[in-house]
């Protein structure tokens, strides 16, 4: 697992240590908060700073006013269509013919590549959705040129770490903008007007933005990754999940994040994209008290219009042009950050490297694993039977889904690794030997008494000095171990004992976090979970403060210190998530960008008049073209 990579030249240094801001119980890097900053910036900028005017529709200048005129029109539901390429007669009664007839009802041409948009269409808060899909595609294309060089050129060669910054910062960018639109989007209260399949593919988008973004985090193999999928993995498997769901499988992460995954998102994308386009762009918000009379018939009426077609006066749109322009833009601020920051890549830990920096604390790890006594021997599934780890709320899921990766830690990290090199090494064959053909009471007796005195351990000339006890072939068998560690033997053994390509980390890894070595470096990092961790990237570099609601249940007094931590922080997570998804239906939730007015910003422009409330729309209509 040890890799090294030159690196090219960043213009500014974001490797050295980050710094860190404390209050309560929020704990924030500077560059998340410059992240934030920026992104809070942006959205305030897009509400006050004035909008282009757009050339105003020709045919709409002599058009009554607003006032006097249905602006909005619900869809026709009768009648008889003719639009271009329906067949008449018996080809009308053909599956395709149905099915062309049915995406031309719901999706015209002139609606699903406009060339105009509604006049109140004018604010900066718009143009976040083409660019947020602007830097999906940048975070595709510099996929494909990572995938180019294969799974490790990044970490060896200047190009492919090159490519691999213009990845992460077209990622940055991709999950910033989208947080922003859904910024936007709330306060306009987006899901009114039978909007509410446009809101929820949105969140959905999001949601699977997040586990893309999460899996490209795992599959990178240096020491945030590791220590991503060594704490993620304790989550995943109190849900259950972790039995099919491996963080610590390279191999299985990989193929999520650049084949499973993507497609789910594109397709959520392309959704999304298509109910805008089908519904349209919602309408300013309308108040109940500018219309007069009973509030009862004044909602409806909002609502009637909100859902209907808008026939007031337009603004030429051209989506190409503004489709291409944040293109332009996007990949220069990737290119510009790429260039001026690069990207981190720590490397990861090795066994080889944790035997040579801190041989005691290995040698205390791999008599704990002989003995019994390890975080992994006593963890539970779905490794093994224990119950250290097991979390429960009502039910254990983790129980439920059993033990599916089943790990002997003495067997796995200690005595199979030996048994290999026993035929060319006489003492430890003998070692061995003693050690397997002894019951399991005295077994313990030997391991209990290594233990006791190993905190006096001393090295001399790398060669570990225990103080003597009645501790059998042990210290043979721990002192061979650590050997073969410094070897870098070890590392390749736990590969090894799995078949075909070698991508499972998932032994290398519990062997490591069972050490303490392995827990300081990620504090030394502020990746723990009491640091606000899966927040945070190596050095100074931003990390994805987005999460910050996840992380936040592990922060809170009374829940870190519950052995169900991780169960609590995946319930209330997803509560509040459930919540998010269902707010177009959820009275109060729902109300609130009426009762906060940030709406009267976003369309100042078409407020300036005071509210502009149509009538309720004649219950004929036409089809409306525009």
């Amino acid at each position: 697992m040890a890799v090294t990579k030159p690196m090219l030249a960043a213009v500014a240094n974001l490797d050295q240590p980050g710094r860190y801001l404390h209050w309560s119980i929020f704990t924030v890097s500077e560059a998340n908060l410059v992240l934030i900053a920026v992104m809070v910036v942006i959205f305030g900028a897009a509400l006050v700073v004035p909008f282009p005017k757009g050339d105003k529709d020709a045919a709409s200048e002599d058009d009554p006013p607003p006032e006097r005129e249905a602006l909005l029109e619900e869809p026709s539901t009768g009648g008889t269509t003719s639009t271009p390429g329906v067949p008449d007669g018996e080809r009308a009664a053909m599956w395709t013919a149905r099915l062309r007839r049915r995406l031309l009802a719901t999706l015209p041409p002139e609606r699903l590549i406009p060339d105009r948009q509604p006049a109140y269409v004018a604010s900066w808060v718009y143009v976040f959705g083409v660019a947020t899909l602007a830097a999906l595609g940048m975070a595709i294309v510099s996929g494909f040129a990572i995938a180019l060089g294969g799974t490790d050129w990044w970490h060896t060669n200047p190009v492919g770490h090159f490519f691999n910054s213009l990845h992460l910062w077209s990622v940055e960018l991709f999950m910033a903008l989208m947080v922003i639109h859904l910024w936007g989007k709330f306060w306009m209260a987006a899901w009114r007007g039978r909007r509410a399949r446009t809101w929820i593919t949105g969140v959905i988008a999001f949601l699977a933005s997040v586990v893309e973004a999460f899996t490209g985090y795992l599959s990178q193999q240096n020491f945030d990754s590791q220590w991503i999928a060594t704490n993620g993995k304790d989550a995943f498997n109190a849900a259950g999940i972790g039995s099919f769901f491996n963080l610590m499988n390279f191999g299985q992460m990989l193929l999520w994040h650049v084949v499973l995954v993507p497609i789910v998102l594109v397709a959520i994308v392309g959704l999304h994209v298509v109910a805008v386009r089908a519904r349209g762009v919602v309408p300013p918000i309308v108040s109940t008290g500018s219309l007069g009379g009973p509030r009862a018939p004044a909602r409806r009426l909002i609502a009637r219009n909100e859902a209907a077609h808008w026939r007031g006066p337009t603004r030429r749109y051209d989506i190409v042009k503004e489709g291409t322009v944040a293109v332009v833009i996007v990949a220069a601020l990737v290119f510009l950050l790429a260039g001026l920051l690069s990207s981190p890549d720590v490397p990861p830990v090795t066994i080889q490297s944790w035997s040579q920096v801190a041989p005691a604390d290995f040698l205390a790890t791999a008599a704990s694993e002989l003995a019994g006594t390890s975080e992994t021997a006593r963890y539970g599934p779905p490794y093994n039977h224990g119950t250290a780890n097991v979390q429960r709320i009502g039910v254990s899921w983790q129980t439920l889904a059993g033990v599916r990766q089943p790990i002997d830690p003495a067997k796995t990290f200690v005595l199979s690794p030996l048994a290999k090199v026993a035929p060319s090494d006489p003492q430890v064959a003998a070692a061995l030997k003693r050690y397997e053909q002894a019951s399991a009471a005295q077994r313990a007796t030997w391991n209990r008494a290594y233990l006791k005195v190993l905190p006096r351990v001393r090295f001399e000339r790398g060669v570990a000095v225990v103080p003597s006890a009645p501790d059998g072939p042990v210290p043979t068998l721990v002192g061979s171990e650590l050997a073969l560690a410094r070897s870098g033997a070890l590392d390749a053994d736990l590969i090894a004992q799995q078949p075909f390509y070698g991508t499972n980390f998932t032994r290398p890894l519990l062997f490591l976090e069972d050490g303490s070595y392995f827990a300081s470096r990620a504090k030394a990092e502020h990746l723990t979970g009491t640091q606000w961790g899966v927040m945070n990237e190596t050095g100074s570099y931003p990390g994805q403060p987005w999460l910050w609601l996840y992380q936040l249940w592990y922060q809170v007094p009374g829940f870190r210190s519950s052995a169900n931590v991780d169960l609590i922080a995946i319930y209330l997570t997803g509560l509040a998530t459930l919540l998010l998804l269902l707010v177009p239906f959820i009275p109060g939730l729902r109300d609130i960008p009426r009762w906060i007015p940030v709406h009267r910003l976003i369309w100042r422009s078409w407020y300036r008049g005071g509210d502009r409330v149509p009538p309720e729309p004649s219950p004929h209509g036409t089809s409306a073209s525009r």
